[in-house]
């Protein structure tokens, strides 16, 4: 047990949709003690080089607030390679549930903040971020801007790893710190793999090691699915 919690347990999940009121889409996620603002808003352009295509695009942006951790995070690092490098992750697990087409010559901006972290920022950015884009379009259709909600599938994402030799769900981060083998799940809704990141410290862990870890982090989002079904059923 860890913290009251199984090995295959997720953390406590909270989702709170229109958390604030200037953009069509905004939700906070509470994974845990880890908490991250997503919101969600629109461009009624795309890129330069989308122009003329007939499809739309979705991408993201990711800050981690200077009081987020026990250290302050100096606002210089917000533009780092970590940080493009989970923007990227984001954009690119949100756009693998959008039907580009769908959405028009528009662009979706998704931005997420992390307000407190302990662990899996980027998975809960992620699972966050989907309910945010989902009520931005929602609002979108509603508007009569969209014909069609372009949201394929639900995508959430979670953390595994081995910890002392025990697969574990959803690590916080003294796990993650300590942890042998540390994976980044991102799956859709209806079990389809978008993303896997995978690092061992120390040690090799063999294909058996990842088939159980890639099942349990496949629980570990047929949670948060439901976690956000629930969300979107709320008022």
């Amino acid at each position: 047990m860890r913290e009251g919690r199984a090995a295959d347990e997720l953390r406590a999940v909270r989702l709170l949709r229109g958390y604030t009121e200037m953009t069509p889409g905004s939700v906070l996620i509470e994974m845990g003690r880890t908490r991250v603002l997503c919101t969600a808003s629109f461009d009624p352009e795309v890129p330069r080089w989308l122009r003329d295509e007939g499809r739309g695009w979705v991408t993201a942006e990711y800050a981690m607030l200077p009081g987020a951790s026990p250290e302050r995070v100096p606002r210089t690092a917000i533009s780092g390679g970590r940080v493009k490098e989970i923007q990227r992750l984001i954009g690119r697990a949100l756009r693998a549930v959008v039907d580009q087409e769908a959405m028009g010559e528009g662009t979706v901006r998704v931005d997420c903040d992390v307000l407190q972290a302990d662990g899996g920022t980027r998975t809960a950015a992620i699972t966050g971020a989907w309910v945010a884009l989902h009520d931005a379009f929602t609002r979108a259709v509603e508007q009569g801007l969209l014909t069609a909600h372009p949201v394929t599938d639900h995508c959430a994402a979670v953390s595994v790893g081995l910890v002392g030799g025990e697969a574990r769900l959803d690590l916080d981060y003294a796990e993650d710190a300590g942890a042998d083998v540390d994976l980044n799940v991102v799956m859709t809704g209806s079990g389809g793999l978008v993303e896997v990141q995978g690092t061992a410290e120390g040690r090799p862990f063999t294909r058996e090691q990842l088939d159980v870890l890639l099942d349990l982090a496949g629980r570990g989002v047929e949670g948060l699915v439901a976690a956000q079904r629930r969300a979107l059923e709320g008022a």
